[in-house]
């Protein structure tokens, strides 16, 4: 069985913007990145409460661990 709660490789999306260089952005090209990741945020948080209230619901069905 696979532990998908492992953390995500170095190298990954997140990683590669984090080390990127914004000296060469604008300030409206700032703006707008930051607006992106904003809404990528949100999708993140949104797509994390579904598996967390999928994983409830999967505990209270099957009676999961207390991990």
């Amino acid at each position: 069985m696979e532990d998908t709660d492992l953390p995500r490789p170095k190298g990954d999306a997140a990683s590669r913007l984090a080390s990127e260089d914004l000296a060469p952005y604008s300030q409206d090209e700032l703006a707008a990145r930051i607006a992106l990741l904003e809404t990528e945020i949100a999708r993140v948080k949104q797509h994390s409460d579904q598996a967390a209230r999928h994983r409830a619901a999967a505990d209270a069905l099957f009676g999961g661990s207390k991990s």
